[in-house]
């Protein structure tokens, strides 16, 4: 299985797992939970549920039966429920426990971390001190890179190489904070100190404290709007 449809997989099941839901609102909440920049297609998605269903790990319910099936006039389709399976629920528990070097790379990266919050602690501290390795070891190359690119290329070439650099480096300070709440989280659950008596105060990526609810979305700390300069 490749990559993408390995991702895509995780992703479908760990949605599921939270709820049943037909085609429509999956894809929906994998927009959301993988971001504008991987926006998967009904061309996409559908084969990756009918192999999920041929596979044993989903079961299609169709509470609409009276539902006027698509047509080429009407561009209608039938309503089909996918709730997992008991052996959809044992992968996605596999899956979730993977701690492995593919759960470092970027595109498992983010579906890992967004189901954090049901995962093993043991397993989330692997994969965030992998990704950092992963990183790391990235970063050496990137500068090394960058070092010959100033005496190769003209000043936006090694200014565009900077920014990737800078990304990198931004995103390996992110992992060193969350390891380190991580270590001191006794609890094994995330989002809260070892001798918190209630919920812990929401933090940026930068570390600061946050009012009404608003915490930064799960990722790397990337530039957002409203802050300075300085705080980039």
């Amino acid at each position: 299985m490749g990559r993408r449809s390995g991702v895509l997989e995780f992703a479908v099941l760990g949605l599921l797992h939270d709820a049943p839901m037909h085609g429509y609102e999956l894809r929906k909440r994998l927009n959301v939970l993988l971001g504008s920049f991987r926006a998967f297609s009904y061309g996409t998605l559908y084969p990756c549920l009918k192999s999920l269903v041929a596979q044993g790990f989903l079961v299609e319910d169709n509470p609409e039966a009276e539902y006027v099936p698509a047509t080429a006039l009407n561009g209608k389709r039938s309503k089909i429920v996918y709730r997992l399976s008991a052996e959809g629920k044992q992968r996605f528990e596999e899956l979730l426990a993977d701690s492995g070097p593919d759960a470092w790379e970027d595109e498992h990266f983010g579906v890992h971390f967004a189901f954090f919050g049901q995962t093993d602690r043991a397993v989330r501290m692997r994969v965030l001190e992998g990704r950092r390795s992963r990183l790391e070891e990235r970063l050496e190359r990137m500068r090394n890179s960058l070092a010959r690119a100033r005496e190769r290329f003209d000043d936006y070439t090694v200014e565009l190489q900077r920014h990737g650099l800078e990304s990198v480096e931004r995103e390996v300070r992110w992992l060193n904070e969350l390891i380190e709440t991580e270590r001191a989280n006794r609890s094994g659950r995330p989002g809260q100190s070892a001798d918190a008596t209630g919920p812990a105060t929401p933090k940026t990526s930068d570390g600061r404290g946050q009012e009404d609810g608003s915490v930064d979305p799960p990722g790397p700390p990337h530039d957002r709007p409203g802050r300075s300069s300085q705080e980039r």
